[in-house]
């Protein structure tokens, strides 16, 4: 039995999903075995993405584009964090050219180590480093660059000591009555002014610009009772088309929002 597994209140074996080494372990062994990613890891204190909801949304986007593979298929990821997950399953699963954006130093230059770190995918993922805080495409997307995609996972609480209760939440729904990170996470990964609402408002705000730059937009939706307002904001700038795509995980519950422009790719 693995340093990491132990039996759980079924008597069965299971991953200790309370010890952050073991959630990182994991993620390590699904990321090599299943995307042949030998290397990756975090810096300490950030977000541990759970790797098959990552994956779930990469998978969902491909059915968005009727599966379409290769490098010729460019993608935005607004946010990509030090672990830089969705570019490096996204390369590695349909071989597509990803931007990852990062707006945090640290994150910035440890993602492009993990891809740096890959060379199988590192010809497919650039990272820029994203100046304003406000700005989703605005600094990142050149003069004249088309994407297909956008992709983000955003910021869903309005502050640290929220953030702090959803973890302590977390650990509770693991049997954990002493206060720990098993996810970890900064500010920018998981809270922002005005929380996931006001952040992809932002973004429906912001896209109208690159109604030609972009074909699809996309983002996580991580609490359902915002969708009316966000798809109020969509029809204020007159997507020609959205979509809500729901996503499981276990107990985890989220959506995909997607819209686009009739001038989109």
């Amino acid at each position: 039995m693995g340093v990491f597994v132990k039996p759980n209140a079924y008597g069965d074996d299971s991953i200790d999903y309370a010890n952050p080494q073991a959630v990182k372990a994991l993620n390590q062994a699904l990321l090599k075995q299943a995307y042949g990613l030998q290397h990756w890891d975090i810096p300490p204190g950030y977000l541990c993405p759970p790797i098959p909801g990552r994956s779930d949304y990469i998978h969902h986007l491909a059915d968005l584009i009727s599966m379409r593979r290769g490098p010729e298929l460019r993608v935005l990821d607004i946010g990509t964090g030090a672990n830089c997950i969705y570019p490096l399953i996204g390369a590695s699963e349909y071989g597509w050219s990803f931007v990852g954006s990062e707006i945090d130093p640290i994150a910035f230059r440890w993602a492009k180590k993990l891809v740096e770190s890959n060379p199988s995918v590192a010809g497919l993922i650039e990272c820029r480093l994203q100046s304003s805080a406000l700005e989703c495409f605005k600094g990142i997307i050149k003069s004249g660059e088309r994407f297909d995609l956008t992709m983000c996972n955003p910021p869903f609480h309005e502050s640290a000591a929220e953030a702090a209760g959803g973890t302590q939440r977390k650990l509770r729904n693991l049997g954990v009555k002493k206060a720990g990170l098993n996810f970890g996470g900064k500010a920018g990964e998981l809270w922002c002014a005005g929380g996931e609402l006001a952040f992809i408002q932002r973004m429906i705000t912001q896209s109208t610009a690159l109604a030609e730059s972009c074909g699809w937009f996309t983002t996580l939706v991580s609490k359902s009772v915002h969708l009316p307002k966000l798809e109020r904001a969509l029809r204020q700038v007159k997507a020609s088309d959205m979509k809500i795509i729901d996503m499981a995980q276990g107990q985890k519950k989220s959506r995909i929002l997607a819209w686009r422009f009739d001038s989109g790719r």
